[in-house]
């Protein structure tokens, strides 16, 4: 993590578009100067979410069809659930341990450029998973993915912040990421229709890999958009070399250490299990070395007090309900109400598509609390509570022999609502935490915390499938999860823009 930190003597990062480019864009003097509209931003950025998220859940329908279609490298496996789970958390092991770096890598070369990089490196990952032609070469190439869409978070909220008038701060944090649910619905809802298509073209049981050949080739599009538009809106040079270097310096250490460890369990004949739980070993790891450098830097007192502490562990549950929801809700529909593939993923499209409502109207409550001198905890707390009942309901309806598809689908709808609007009024509170100057670590080190949520709950979602042959033990240990982070949530104490 040294090589993130920035070089003696480089000026602090400024409020600009270009801010943290370091010693790479300039030294002392004004900071880069951003000149486009924050209205334009909020939309490439958005763009971004989508198709990072795409790219990401387009995992969890491939895996459902390997399982149904019993095909693939997964179809004739023993554990099928336990070993489609595994691959999930393999890419969040990868998307997890890059969130400090990507957040420093921001601060010292310019939040615009990680952002860059973050969309190439995706879009071409993407494409080299579906040319994947067995099982380790599909966990190298999605751990890969994983790693280099970990730095987009990071360096898009520190965006965000730093342009956005602090008025619609949190609904410019909701609106952008409502990219997010668009990119989680088109994920569930284009990949059964893709691997049609791929069917049709021939590809047989390779149909598969038609969707990751899609998201792939509109990711790098996007990535390319996006350049353009940063590049005519500032008043230096877009530099993506140096941090592509470091950030690949970065990267493949860690991805070898992931898929050494996928490759012992395989060898060994570990339980599926125990392989996360030495994701979980590596998180610690990392965790670990964060914290060492934050102290060496002599920054405790902005990254790592009380405060901060709370909303990171609470957003867990968070992280974990998200992918608990993201990954498996297809197959949970499927399995419980008895249905086709296709309308398993239209029913369980209604909890992402609930977040392009959610995430920016939640934003905008929380924005109009702060305009009143009023604070956004209180939101959240409720937030979480609603979906902690509304996740418990989920589950009880699955104890019913055959569930309706329209029962799941408005618990799913309404559940998400609350749960995508908690997001940004959380981003927004975490912000106000900290100066600008650390913004870029902060982020990075909320979601290293936060991944671990994510890296944890497919795979234990899909071991207690296995084990007891119902989805719902699965549901009530998401909820159980956010029912904690309420408790943690109204323990803090939170800083309202302009108050005092």
């Amino acid at each position: 993590m040294k090589e993130a930190a920035a070089a003696p003597g480089v000026a602090e990062p400024g409020p600009g578009l270009g801010s943290g480019s370091g010693s790479a864009s300039f030294s002392g003097g004004t900071p880069p100067v951003f000149s486009g509209r924050h209205t334009h931003l909020w939309a490439f950025l958005l763009a971004g979410w989508l198709i990072s998220y795409a790219d990401r859940t387009v995992t969890g329908p491939v895996v459902s069809w390997m399982i149904d279609s019993r095909a693939g490298f997964i179809g004739d496996a023993a554990h099928p659930a336990t070993l489609g789970g595994l691959i999930g958390s393999m890419f969040f092991t990868g998307y997890m341990l890059t969130q400090y770096a990507g957040g420093r890598l921001g601060d010292r070369y310019g939040h615009r450029e990680m952002l860059v990089v973050s969309l190439l490196w995706a879009g071409l990952m993407t494409l080299v998973s579906g040319l994947a032609g067995g099982l380790v070469a599909f966990v190298v190439a999605r751990v890969l993915t994983g790693l280099g869409e970990g730095v987009f978070y990071s360096n898009d909220r520190v965006l965000v912040i730093a342009h956005t008038p602090p008025a619609r701060r949190t609904a410019g944090l909701g609106i952008v990421l409502s990219g997010l649910s668009i990119g989680l619905t088109v994920g569930v809802l284009a990949t059964p229709h893709l691997i049609d298509w791929g069917g049709s073209l021939g590809l047989g049981g390779r149909a598969w890999s038609m969707p990751l050949y899609v998201f792939g080739v509109v990711s790098l599009l996007i990535a390319a958009a996006t350049w353009v538009f940063f590049r005519g809106r500032g008043d230096r040079p877009l530099r993506l070399g140096p941090p592509t270097v470091r950030l690949i310096g970065y990267s493949l250490p860690t991805a070898a250490v992931i898929v050494v460890l996928f490759l012992c369990a395989d060898a060994f004949g570990w339980p599926d299990w125990l392989t996360a739980v030495g994701s979980g070993v590596l998180f610690a790891g990392m965790l670990a070395v964060v914290v060492r450098g934050i102290v060496r830097e002599g920054r405790s007192a902005a990254l790592l007090n009380r405060n901060v502490w709370l909303v990171c562990v609470a957003f867990v549950a968070v992280m974990w309900n998200l992918w608990f929801f993201s990954f498996w809700s297809v197959q949970i529909v499927k399995e419980s109400a008895h249905s086709s593939l296709g309308a398993a993923a239209l029913t369980a499209a209604f909890n992402a598509g609930a977040g392009i409502i959610g995430f920016p109207v939640g934003g905008w409550i929380a924005d109009r609390r702060v305009r009143a001198g009023k604070g956004r905890k209180p939101l959240a707390v409720t937030c979480a509570v609603v979906h902690t009942v509304l996740a418990t309901a989920f589950g009880l309806s699955l104890l019913d022999g055959r569930p309706s598809l329209l029962l799941l689908g408005l618990i799913l709808f309404f559940s998400g609502l609350f749960f995508n609007a908690l997001q940004p009024i959380v981003h927004s509170l975490l912000g106000d935490l900290s100066g600008a100057e650390n913004r870029g670590a902060l982020f990075g080190l909320f979601n290293l915390v936060a991944e671990a949520g994510a890296v944890a709950s497919p795979v234990v979602s899909g071991v207690l499938r296995d084990a007891t042959g119902s989805w719902a033990p699965g549901v009530f240990t998401a909820a159980g999860v956010m029912a904690v982070s309420v408790a943690l949530y109204t323990l803090v104490k939170e800083r309202i823009p302009g108050a005092g």
